[in-house]
């Protein structure tokens, strides 16, 4: 009976290119019948290719789709009860509004008089009653948008697949059609699957978001789960405006960060490093002698209800909102409600990639001979005429050894002298901490590593990244 409520199912997706590019990996997903379901990321995340498998235009590389508990990973796109509306809405120049909406109708043989019937009880839903004969290229882009939703809607799909609809409409008519969009899932009753990059669209819309990164799904729940209780960096920065801390626990509901040491609801372990996510609405501004931490005020910006402040306060840097303004120079004191910080264990970001042994006995990475004699690796090793013996004086069989590197971010450098770098990739991520930048680096090995830096990187600059050797902390594996 479970499978009843579950209109699709994602079991253990993952869609992966000829060039070995993982769009999306390890998937897995349930959508209930009549949800309002988002998948929100940044571009090249993978949601439009899942929602494409969803739709049968791409077949997954691994894993299988059910459809009411009965699978349909083979199944071709017309043989499914699922309609798609693009951003490119593709509608017929040459024909009017009513025939435009009529084709999918028309192509299943139906009846003059039910199409009829069928196509006046959508244009009423979409609002657009009494256009049935106006052509396609009278209307505005948000009408043409409209006749695209109608045309998938009166099919009568059990799913309807949006794939960025409003990216084409200037911001006033994607804030109607949001709550347009909203009111037509009520009244049809249907699951809506939507794809978008705007955080403020999936906020306002969904029943459920699913949050994704790098072809991985980050976190599942509701817009206000979501947006109060992230479950990693990457989701507090994307979903709104967040400032992010790196700290520690000091004891119990105790936690330091920014200088300052705060009373906090999450009961974690003392000791545990820990990432602090703080609203900018949540920070609030006093005298300084009544803040947990002082600051100087360095910028301020009237955004129409509010204030944007910027305070620095030591090397971290925390962003306020408030109603009221603050004057440039002026030195404040911070202050944050236990119930506003959101406490969150710290990620082990460090790196971990694996080297070669040449034909010389040299260890190698990428091309580049790392200066560390494999004596000083392998534990209990000697060197005796270019060869590698054990502790017995038997000759190690380098064929067997397989090294792996590991460096922390914080000790990774980049630069613009990319030939200079052990590797060389571009920035494919970039959170704010506070008091450094923390990078994603996707590199040319297919391989991303995470680098700290205090400097300010733009996303897709190409960049080198130097890892010095004493730096890094080799494993031997047999």
């Amino acid at each position: 009976m479970e499978h009843m409520t579950n209109i699709i199912e994602l079991r253990h997706i993952t869609k992966t290119y000829e060039d070995g590019f993982s769009a999306v990996s390890d998937l897995n997903l349930e959508v209930k019948k009549g949800e309002f379901i988002t998948f929100l990321g940044p571009s090249g995340c993978g949601k439009t290719t899942t929602l494409r498998m969803i739709a049968g235009f791409d077949l997954p590389t691994e894993g299988e789709i059910l459809l009411n508990g009965k699978p349909i990973t083979e199944l071709p796109p017309n043989k499914r009860p699922i309609n798609t509306v693009f951003q490119r809405y593709a509608l017929f120049p040459h024909m009017n509004i009513y025939e435009n909406i009529a084709f999918g109708l028309r192509q299943k043989k139906t009846p003059e008089n039910v199409i009829a019937k069928k196509v006046k009880k959508v244009l009423e839903l979409v609002d657009l009653e009494g256009f049935e004969r106006r052509s396609i290229d009278t209307l505005s882009g948000g009408q043409q948008q409209r006749v695209a939703i109608a045309r998938a809607v009166v099919n009568e799909p059990q799913i309807l697949l949006l794939d960025e609809p409003l990216g084409a409409l200037d911001l006033k008519m994607r804030k109607e059609m949001q709550l347009e969009l909203k009111e037509m899932h009520r009244e049809l009753g249907i699951t809506f699957i939507y794809v978008t990059h705007d955080q403020e669209e999936a906020l306002t819309m969904s029943d459920k978001i699913v949050v994704m990164a790098e072809g991985k799904m980050q976190q599942i729940g509701s817009p206000e789960d979501i947006y109060n209780e992230p479950a990693n960096a990457f989701v507090a920065d994307f979903i709104g405006d967040s400032n992010i801390f790196n700290g520690i626990m000091t004891g119990k509901l105790k936690a330091r960060f920014c200088g300052g040491e705060f009373v906090c609801v999450d009961d974690v372990e003392e000791g545990t490093h820990i990432t602090a996510v703080v609203r900018p609405e949540d920070v609030i501004l006093t005298a300084p002698e009544k803040g947990r931490i002082r600051g100087i005020v360095t910028s301020v910006i009237f955004k129409g209800i509010h204030y944007e402040i910027t305070v620095e306060s030591g090397k971290n840097e925390i962003v306020a909102q408030s109603v009221n303004s603050a004057a440039v120079g002026e030195r404040v004191g911070v202050q944050v409600e236990p119930d506003n910080i959101h406490i969150m264990i710290a990620e082990d970001h460090t790196n971990i990639f694996a080297a070669e042994i040449n034909k010389n006995n040299e260890l190698e990475y990428n091309g580049t001979v790392l200066n560390v004699p494999l004596t000083r690796i392998i534990r209990g090793s000697r060197e005796e005429d270019g060869t590698l013996l054990d502790a017995s004086g038997s000759e190690i069989d380098l064929k067997k050894i397989r090294i792996k590197i590991s460096i922390k971010p914080q000790d990774i450098e980049l630069t613009d002298e990319q030939e200079e770098g052990l590797v060389q990739g571009c920035i494919s991520n970039l959170i704010y901490k506070g008091d450094h930048y923390s990078y994603v680096i996707h590199t040319d090995l297919e391989q991303d590593f995470v680098v700290d830096d205090e400097y300010l990187w733009n996303m897709d600059d190409q960049v080198g990244l130097l890892m010095p050797v004493e730096k890094m902390v080799f494993t031997v594996r047999k």
